[in-house]
């Protein structure tokens, strides 16, 4: 297990998701204990709203985080389109190693791209641009300086209006577009992709520039399971913790 390298994502970690929040706890103590790097690319959280905030369960989980970082296992994190907004105070807290949108890893010496996936979802035209509005540090400024309760009720007005929101667009906007996929593909001279946020799960082969290719979408984590992929030092395989 010691050259095992983990990939999740889509936990939506949250207050009145217990179950799952105690699944990632055992997770961490059990699977992800021992390993050579835990990668979690993106929406960890439900809804993030600052690193100042310790409101159960987000404590519980910093700590959690702590002990395997300090154990020796490296973890890694790209923010998600609920999570955003995490920073490096809780990199600093947790010794978890924040990624850019786009992160190129080496496995088996062949490089692989690591993304969310959300702006592989291009055909969501109104999310896209949400999410350019977002990503602004003068917009996060603004959104960060107000009082924690307040950071709150809009974290939870966010979900709500996500959700119907949700119910009103087709399935095919809200999945990602190929030519999206093979452009990120070849500008970051990739010939695997691991990606979450559509909750998808699947293993994708194609061919890219006359060469296959592969594109590894990571499921989100349900109340009664969740499901892993693991890199074991010479192939894939998935997992069911």
């Amino acid at each position: 297990m010691k050259n095992h390298i983990l990939f999740i994502s889509d936990l939506h970690i949250a207050l009145e998701k217990t179950e799952i929040t105690q699944r990632f706890l055992r997770f961490l103590t059990k699977r992800a204990t021992g390993c050579q790097a835990l990668y979690i690319l993106g929406d960890l959280f439900d809804a993030w709203i600052g690193d100042d905030d310790d409101t159960p369960p987000s404590k519980t989980i910093k700590q959690a985080l702590k002990q395997l970082t300090d154990s020796g296992v490296a973890v890694y994190l790209l923010q998600g389109n609920r999570d955003f907004l995490l920073g490096q105070t809780f990199s600093r807290q947790t010794g978890v190693k924040l990624l850019d949108d786009y992160a190129v890893i080496d496995l088996g010496g062949q490089p692989v791209l690591l993304t969310h996936g959300d702006l592989l979802c291009s055909d969501d035209v109104a999310y896209q641009m949400f999410r350019l509005k977002s990503h602004d540090p003068a917009w996060q400024n603004s959104v960060l300086s107000k009082p924690l309760w307040l950071r709150l009720l809009a974290a939870r007005w966010y979900r709500l209006r996500s959700y119907f929101h949700k119910r009103n667009k087709t399935p095919t906007i809200m999945d990602v577009n190929q030519q999206t996929v093979e452009d990120a593909m070849r500008r970051h001279n990739c010939q695997t992709l691991i990606h979450g946020h559509t909750h998808r799960p699947a293993r994708h082969t194609f061919e890219l520039d006359g060469k296959p290719a592969q594109r590894w979408v990571l499921a989100d984590w349900k109340k009664h399971g969740a499901d892993i992929l693991c890199w074991n030092g010479q192939a894939f395989e998935t997992e069911t913790f």
